[in-house]
């Protein structure tokens, strides 16, 4: 498996793949693919860190990392990242690419400056990559949804020492 960054010819395959990977999700809209969509036109979108996993020369997984802030009412806030999504094709799943994704993003984030991610995910799952309580670090989603499922991965020592709040999405994460 070879995985590298994303170019304008993976768009279109990246799109089914989304689709074919979250058809049967329940904790899932189907519109992870528009979101792409809107991400990739954004100030948010970060072209080093929207990586594409290719067994055979086909394409079997994706991930997107995005700039997102982490604020509190009365301070400018820490620049972080968000996970989403992350995909790989039915017929490839649970074989570790997913993670071998998430792996190779997060270290090429390190590379780039990042200190953190957070990740709306499965309570089971990301702690095995080394993600923690988004409540272990005072900081919350904008949305109603299980504390269980918020969790954070400091890239960086001590990243977010001192910075607890809100996460902010891009409004392309509302469309």
């Amino acid at each position: 498996m070879h995985i590298r960054q994303a170019n304008n010819n993976d768009y279109q395959a990246i799109s089914i793949l989304l689709q074919e990977a979250f058809k049967e999700e329940t904790h899932s809209d189907h519109r992870e693919h528009l979101l792409v969509q809107r991400l990739q036109g954004s100030t948010a979108f970060i072209p080093e860190l929207s990586l594409v996993a290719e067994l055979n020369h086909q394409i079997v997984g994706y991930i997107l990392l995005t700039r997102i802030r982490i604020v509190t009412p009365l301070a400018e806030g820490v620049s972080a990242l968000a996970l989403a999504p992350v995909a790989v094709s039915p017929s490839h799943q649970r074989k570790g690419i997913g993670s071998r994704l998430i792996n190779y993003a997060h270290e090429t984030a390190r590379n780039l400056g990042f200190g953190s991610v957070v990740v709306l995910g499965h309570e089971d799952y990301y702690p095995r990559l080394g993600y923690k309580m988004a409540k272990d670090y005072n900081v919350s989603l904008p949305f109603d949804v299980p504390e269980k499922n918020c969790m954070i991965l400091e890239l960086q020592e001590d990243a977010l020492r001192g910075h607890s709040g809100q996460v902010i999405y891009p409004k392309e994460f509302m469309g």
